[in-house]
């Protein structure tokens, strides 16, 4: 039997229920942690796999292989999730970023700790998926402004099992993706609170030597120019860099942003078609630049 990408013969099974059978009065997650160390359950990065290890014994619980403890009832406060929060159009603040100077990032270390009662609540409360639960290996972490409070949050957790798409993709054979799936880290949520609006315009440079840029077309990036091949350190326009195409990724707009404009607005470069304006209503304003590199 293969679980979670652990082969469980019968002698495996057996050493599994003897541990079990030891510690009566132990827990489940107990249960599991003295198993990983008897059976050297571990990752790559040498902690034991505890939650693949509960998977198993689940599972063989459910087959018949073997008997766990009595599960005991939840303790933990969380409550019972609701229907995601709605927020009204007119609760909608619109803030320029570095009007919420400062943002930093915080991880969040412990599930016992308040930092991460607070990620499950604005999860529950604003995530179409929820809090979760996460699988495997994972990572937490809050957005906090010290002008405005919590600004969304985001997780890494552990990679699929098994996903047809990403597999052809990659191109592995199943024992390869058992070898190689700690590699895979999966972005299982991301979140910005929806009361707060805070506009960017996103650009980036390609190397037309290089690329053609068509994965910033195909994401409907637009191509606006060409750079004068100085490279952003070149204050002396001694020149000397690769000329770069600019691609940016305006919100909720084709054109350049009302607060970004100086002057007269400029024409398109030469070869570069300016792409026409989608759809009716007033350009948005815009007060703050990001880059892609």
């Amino acid at each position: 039997m293969r679980i979670g990408g652990q082969q469980i013969d019968e002698a495996m099974i057996a050493r599994m229920q003897h541990t079990i059978d030891e510690h009566p009065g132990l827990l489940r997650t107990a249960v599991s942690r003295r198993i990983c160390e008897k059976l050297e359950w571990r990752s790559r990065n040498g902690r034991l796999k505890e939650v693949n290890c509960r998977t198993a014994l689940l599972k063989l619980q459910r087959a018949g292989a073997l008997r766990l403890p009595e599960a005991k009832p939840f303790g933990g406060r969380r409550r019972a999730r609701s229907s995601v929060e709605e927020i009204q159009p007119e609760a909608v603040m619109r803030r320029r970023l570095r009007d919420l100077q400062p943002v930093k990032l915080i991880r969040i270390v412990s599930a016992d700790s308040e930092a991460s009662r607070v990620w499950n609540d604005l999860m529950d409360r604003y995530h179409y998926l929820g809090a979760g639960p996460l699988c495997g290996a994972q990572l937490r972490y809050l957005i906090h402004s010290a002008a405005h409070g919590w600004l969304g949050k985001l997780s890494f957790s552990a990679g699929a099992w098994n996903v047809k798409a990403r597999d052809c993709w990659i191109g592995w054979s199943a024992e390869v993706r058992e070898q190689n799936l700690q590699q895979v880290v999966c972005n299982s949520r991301f979140l910005i609170v929806p009361q707060l609006k805070v506009p960017l315009l996103v650009e980036t440079f390609i190397e037309q030597q290089r690329f053609a840029g068509t994965c910033y077309r195909a994401a409907n990036f637009i191509e606006v120019g060409r750079t004068q091949g100085r490279g952003r350190q070149d204050r002396s326009h001694l020149g000397g860099s690769s000329v770069k195409r600019v691609f940016v990724y305006p919100p909720a707009q084709t054109g350049p942003p009302a607060a970004v404009r100086r002057g007269t607005q400029r024409s398109a470069q030469p070869g570069v078609r300016r792409p026409a304006r989608v759809g009716p209503g007033p350009r948005r304003r815009i007060d703050s630049l990001s880059t892609l590199r």
